[in-house]
């Protein structure tokens, strides 16, 4: 790895060589999945959520394998029978892109691409599309969206491999080279420059992760190929789009995941299992508006994570943490801001009691905590959610589709800082969308305590009420 800046004046040859060099190890790979469907979504349609804006490119889904609408068993027919439907298992295909990283074979892709696999295959540059090769998955990521392959099966000749960048080296203007494989056209090459870095960008549920904004045209099928610098190194992995309503393709605005956070986390994927910390806090970042000014918490300055749940029975609930804690350092180590924290927590080893230092009621103190593994299955499949202390109210929250608002309970602690009367119940605007019909009537930390003349105890209950609301009728 070259740490050194690029630099350096372009040519006429300059991106016809980094292609050139690079595309022999960037693979388009190719999936198979088995689906359980009724027979009426054959007239009817299958549904995507109309909302996914922030779209996951795969290309796809290719017709099934091997059958068609007309492929049914006896009395399934249009016409044929009534009342319910037996479900029926398809094979649908989906296309990405990915770049091999071993001359034995281990290829780099999203997770995304091959999470729900059956069958993967690989098909490299220059062979044909009718020659494939059979792969297998090693070990994937859902919270950086990367995964590792493993050719089951080699072709006869050497297999290139390439070069890594350092992402900690670039910066925005930078030029930079997508290659992969939209909407089935393989191997296109694409040129742009680098928007922004560290843009935090929701990857799964309720955590982000710092990527690399780009604006070179990356499409569906262009999940998991690489993000290349000047040198033909990869400085990231493509691997999620913006779209209109317009438009599932390219408008400019692209991300991929910095080489330098899956480069340390290859030797784990390599054994097939992540292993990452937790403590068991929900945080966010000390209040710009609406709440308490940083003075009132005893802050010198907005640095910090404010403490919003504690997980019940969990590490930091074991050893003392409570919702309205300021975080100011872990291990040592200052926090700016809540996402610092998070990476710090999830790079820890499970098992390490770490110093932990916190602002309460305006002192300062610090706390032991023994950091647990991070179980982001179980925490996916619950929704991001935990139970909390029992002097807390459920930590749910609600979206308001219509009114573009996030929706948390008025717990005790949060109505203490929005100095709310002890007793009140309510629902406390968490998020407002910058472009939704709410941006300019509410913001973060409003207290909604009734909806047209409907007194609301939590935020299910606001959130119930405002859905009974037409646009434009509150």
């Amino acid at each position: 790895m070259n740490s050194a800046p690029v630099t350096g004046p372009l040519n006429a040859d300059t991106f016809r060589n980094i292609a050139k060099s690079a595309t022999p190890w960037v693979v388009n790979i190719r999936t198979e999945m088995k689906t359980r469907t009724q027979d009426l979504t054959d007239f009817f349609g299958g549904g995507g959520s109309p909302d996914d804006l922030f779209h996951r490119f795969f290309g796809g889904p290719l017709p099934p394998a091997g059958g068609s609408q007309d492929d049914q068993a006896p009395g399934q027919g249009q016409g044929q029978g009534g009342g319910r439907r037996r479900p029926r298992e398809q094979t649908t295909q989906a296309a990405g892109t990915g770049f091999i990283i071993t001359k034995d074979g281990f290829i780099l892709t999203n997770n995304h691409v091959v999470e729900d696999a059956t069958k993967i295959h690989v098909a490299f540059y220059g062979e044909g599309d009718d020659v494939e090769y059979d792969a297998k998955l090693i070990g994937r990521d859902p919270l950086t969206d990367s995964a590792l392959i493993q050719l089951v099966e080699k072709p006869g000749h050497a297999l290139p491999e390439a070069k890594f960048g350092d992402s900690g080296q670039i910066a925005p203007g930078d030029w930079v080279m997508a290659i992969g494989n939209p909407f089935g056209y393989t191997h296109t090459v694409t040129v742009g420059v680098i928007s922004a870095t560290g843009r935090a960008f929701r990857v799964t549920t309720g955590r982000n992760n710092d990527m690399i904004q780009t604006d070179a045209a990356i499409n569906p099928g262009n999940s998991g190929g690489p993000l290349l610098n000047l040198r033909g190194e990869v400085i990231g992995v493509n691997t999620a789009i913006i779209t209109n309503a317009r438009s599932e393709g390219n408008i400019g605005i692209g991300f991929a995941v910095p080489i330098n956070t899956i480069r340390d986390l290859l030797p784990q994927l390599r054994t097939g299992k992540i292993i990452r910390g937790r403590i068991g806090v929900s945080v966010q970042e000390v209040p710009r508006e609406g709440y308490e000014e940083y003075e009132d918490f005893g802050l010198k300055s907005r640095a910090g994570a404010v403490v919003a749940q504690v997980t019940l029975a969990g590490a930091a609930d074991k050893d003392g943490l409570k919702p309205g804690d300021v975080i100011t350092q872990y291990n040592g180590r200052p926090i700016t801001k809540s996402d610092d924290l998070v990476k710090m927590v999830v790079a820890t080893k499970p098992g390490t009691s770490v110093p932990v230092k916190v602002i309460r009621d305006k002192q300062e103190k610090t706390l032991n905590v023994t950091v647990e593994e991070l179980d982001l299955e179980a925490e996916q499949s619950a929704g991001g959610r935990r139970p909390t202390n029992p002097d807390q109210e459920p930590p749910e929250q609600h979206t308001t589709g219509s009114f573009g608002l996030t929706l948390d309970n008025l717990t005790p602690q949060m109505a203490r800082r929005l100095r709310v009367p002890s007793g009140q119940t309510g629902a406390v605007v968490s998020e407002v969308e910058a472009d939704g019909p709410a941006a300019g009537l509410l913001r973060q930390g409003d207290v909604i305590l009734s909806v047209n003349g409907q007194a609301v105890s939590n935020a299910s209950a606001a959130a119930a009420e405002l859905r009974k609301v037409q646009s434009g009728h509150l």
